[in-house]
C-alpha cells in the first residue's frame, strides 16, 4: 500500500479527470497516476488530501461509523459569536437538505475584516466586497466526523456566516505538513502511517501535534 499526502490548492477538482477543469492528478507525475484520492475536497477548498493505491483505506477513513475526525480552518464573512459556535457543535439543519449535522467540535479563532483579508477574497467578488472593507470576518475551526457535501460551509451558513476560505488541516491524528507548499505532495513517513486507522501494522508511534483547542 502506498499513501501520499497532498496539500491540495484551491482551483483543482478532487477527481482523476475532467473535461473542463484541472484536477489534482494534474499535479502528480505520470508514475503516480495509479493513485486515487481518498474522499474529496471542494474545488475551492485547500489542505490535506490523501492519495493511495489501495481501496481498503477509503472505508476505514470515510465510512460514518468509523467516526474519523476531520479538522478544518475557515474564514467567513460576518461576525459569528461564541453561541454560534456552540450551535454548530450541537448540530444544525443543513440548508437544502433534511439533515441535521452530527455533534461536532467548533471554536472561535478570532476576528478580522474584509480589508485585512483582501488577498484571500474571491476574485470575481473582489471589487464589490472591497466597497465595505471594515465588514467583519470570522476565523474559526470545525472538527466533524461525517462528510456530507459542502458540510462545513452549510454549518457556518446555518448560523449566519458565509465561508470564503476553507482548509483541511487534519484527518484523524494525521496533520498536514506545514512545510508542504500548495500543490506539493510526498509519501507518508512511518510515524504518520501510525496515525491512520488502516490495515498497516503499527510499527511506530504517532507523533501527534495538538493546538490549543476548545469548544
Amino acid at each position: 500500500m502506498e499513501i501520499y499526502m497532498m496539500n491540495k490548492p484551491a482551483g483543482y477538482l478532487t477527481a482523476r479527470s475532467d473535461r473542463m477543469r484541472p484536477v489534482i492528478m494534474d499535479l502528480l507525475p505520470p508514475e503516480l497516476g495509479h493513485l486515487h484520492p481518498v474522499g474529496r475536497l471542494d474545488l475551492d477548498t485547500e489542505g490535506l488530501l490523501l492519495l493511495t493505491d489501495d481501496g481498503r483505506l477509503d472505508p476505514l477513513l470515510l465510512r460514518p461509523e468509523a467516526h474519523v475526525e476531520k479538522l478544518y480552518f475557515f474564514r467567513a464573512f460576518g461576525r459569528l459569536e461564541i453561541a454560534d459556535f456552540g450551535r454548530m457543535a450541537a448540530g444544525v439543519v443543513l440548508e437544502g437538505t433534511r439533515a441535521t449535522s452530527l455533534p461536532a467540535r467548533a471554536w472561535l479563532e478570532g476576528y478580522t475584516t474584509i480589508g485585512a483579508s483582501e488577498a484571500l477574497l474571491p476574485p470575481k467578488k473582489h471589487n464589490h466586497l472591497m466597497k465595505n472593507p471594515q465588514r467583519p470576518v470570522t476565523e474559526g475551526w470545525i472538527a466533524i466526523r461525517e462528510g456530507r457535501k459542502h458540510q462545513v460551509k452549510l454549518m457556518v451558513k446555518a448560523v449566519g456566516g458565509h465561508v470564503f476560505t476553507l482548509k483541511r488541516v487534519r484527518i484523524g491524528r494525521l496533520s498536514l505538513d506545514p512545510a508542504l507548499p500548495p500543490g506539493g505532495y510526498r509519501k507518508l513517513t512511518s510515524e504518520e502511517l501510525a496515525c491512520l486507522p488502516t490495515v498497516i501494522p503499527k510499527t511506530a508511534d504517532c507523533a501527534r501535534k495538538e493546538g490549543n483547542e476548545s469548544v
